[in-house]
């Protein structure tokens, strides 16, 4: 709100951030915010000239909800163009016990702050991811929108293992709520008798939409699919969550170069898309005591230049020199034919290259059974995009689409062909070279805010112990 505003009479509404009261009761000192943008509002009411000012007094400050009527005058305040002259106040909600009030004016760490989850968007840090998070949201709509893709929702229950890991959540009824473990069903070889429950067999919250959207992708052309995904992993890192969102487009007659190609240029129109929408809430994390100095610059950057591309060989080799010569001591040593970690992405994007990665042709034994074999028959043809701060942010592939070979990775994995039956007619008629990757949501989202624990990231973080809200 600027100096075109002044003289402007306006009925605002919002919660005080702070509530002061000054010169002997006569004055009371309001910052208000509606949560459309990080600032608030200056709100000055004045006993005698305010309607309902004494009703200040007993709202609980900090938190309480008020509607102000007024005018927008010029601000005397430096620092602040304007404020508003309030005429009347409401008190539309207080805050009943202002001594326990979670969300006081004082500062709270990150960790608090997942403890109150319910009131945590009140704050300024978390006000902001959210505004980020939808600005992103609709980034991702648009971008796949504007280059012809259908958006497609795929299921969140399965009976499918997309990455094979067998860290899925089971869905059943077998346990009702006042039943005991002998209520359940069992074979004769004591097993869990999956045909009892709903679904008549053993199913699962997802792990992954590719599977199902590449369905789509076989009769429509490009797809994509943006919904939640489940993983029961027992991981307590910054990096893991159990529920979490996943972008995952599938490209119709497309090698995996064309794969890698639309994933740079996705991944830079939503830092693009940040960096012009979201220009205050960017500001606010990097100059927060919680945020990323040069938080913006490092966003620059990633839209700069192309990004570099390089074999997971070579990724290996150059980590295996930089070692042997001294300038880089990792904790794990990079053999080739492990998945690299965190401390090897990174500094393969923030140290070597200062820019982001990408990595191919990853070795069979690492991958999962859907990405093409290339003709080494050691490695696939699969691409993960490094970035600077995070290390992998986008995992992808060229999908396999000789059904002979699909099956023999089926069965190498350990992957029953029966489990994937529907999959593998994908191949039997009318097969197509097409290519996908997935991009976890709450990692875009670390990228673009630098906040460091990927639970500050969604509005309710699932992890082990913690279902709460």
């Amino acid at each position: 709100m600027g100096d075109a505003a002044v003289g402007m009479q306006a009925t605002i509404k919002g919660w005080a951030r702070t509530l002061r009261m000054a010169a002997k009761n006569k004055l009371c000192f309001i910052e208000l915010n509606d949560g459309s943008c990080t600032s608030g509002i200056q709100v000055v009411s004045t006993k005698g000239e305010t309607t309902g000012f004494d009703s200040l007094k007993t709202s609980g400050g900090t938190g309480a909800s008020l509607s102000v009527s007024g005018k927008v005058v010029a601000s005397p305040k430096e620092g602040q163009r304007v404020e508003f002259q309030a005429l009347a106040v409401t008190v539309l909600g207080a805050v009943l016990s202002p001594d326990v009030y979670p969300m006081s004016k004082k500062s709270h760490s990150l960790e608090f702050l997942r403890e109150q989850a319910h009131l945590r968007p009140r704050t300024r840090i978390y006000s902001a991811l959210a505004r980020v998070r939808h600005a992103m949201a609709y980034a991702t709509h648009k971008f796949f929108n504007d280059h012809g893709f259908l958006y497609v929702h795929t299921p969140l229950i399965t009976s499918a293992d997309c990455e094979g890991a067998g860290e899925q959540f089971t869905v059943t009824t077998l346990l009702p709520e006042h039943g005991t473990v002998k209520d359940i069903p069992c074979d004769a070889a004591g097993n869990i008798d999956y045909t009892k429950d709903f679904f008549s067999r053993r199913s699962s919250l997802t792990v992954s939409g590719q599977l199902n959207v590449e369905t789509h992708c076989c009769a429509l052309g490009d797809v994509y699919t943006f919904g939640p995904t489940f993983r029961a992993e027992d991981s307590h890192t910054s990096r893991h969550l159990a529920e979490f969102w996943m972008i995952e487009p599938e490209v119709a007659f497309t090698d995996l170069a064309g794969d890698i190609d639309l994933a740079e240029d996705y991944l830079k129109y939503c830092v693009r898309y940040a960096l012009e929408h979201c220009a205050e809430d960017l500001e606010f994390f990097e100059t927060s005591p919680l945020g990323e100095p040069g938080l913006r610059s490092r966003l620059e950057n990633v839209v700069a230049a192309p990004f570099h591309r390089m074999t997971y060989t070579e990724a290996v080799e150059l980590l295996q020199a930089h070692v042997a010569a001294g300038k880089k001591a990792f904790e794990e040593y990079p053999d080739w034919g492990i998945d690299l970690g965190s401390e090897h992405e990174r500094y393969l994007a923030e140290v070597v290259y200062q820019k982001p990665v990408v990595l191919t042709d990853y070795p069979k034994g690492i991958k999962a059974f859907y990405m093409r074999l290339n003709d080494d028959n050691e490695t696939v043809a699969a691409a993960d995009v490094l970035v600077p701060k995070i290390g992998e942010v986008i995992g992808g592939s060229q999908r396999e689409e000789r059904v002979d070979v699909l099956e023999a990775r089926c069965l190498e994995s350990g992957l029953p062909l029966e489990a994937v039956w529907w999959y593998l007619e994908l191949r039997k008629y009318g097969s197509i070279q097409h290519s996908g990757f997935g991009l976890g949501f709450e990692r875009l989202l670390m990228l673009i805010t630098g906040l460091d624990n990927i639970r500050d990231t969604i509005p309710f973080p699932r992890y082990p112990g913690h279902s709460e809200f």
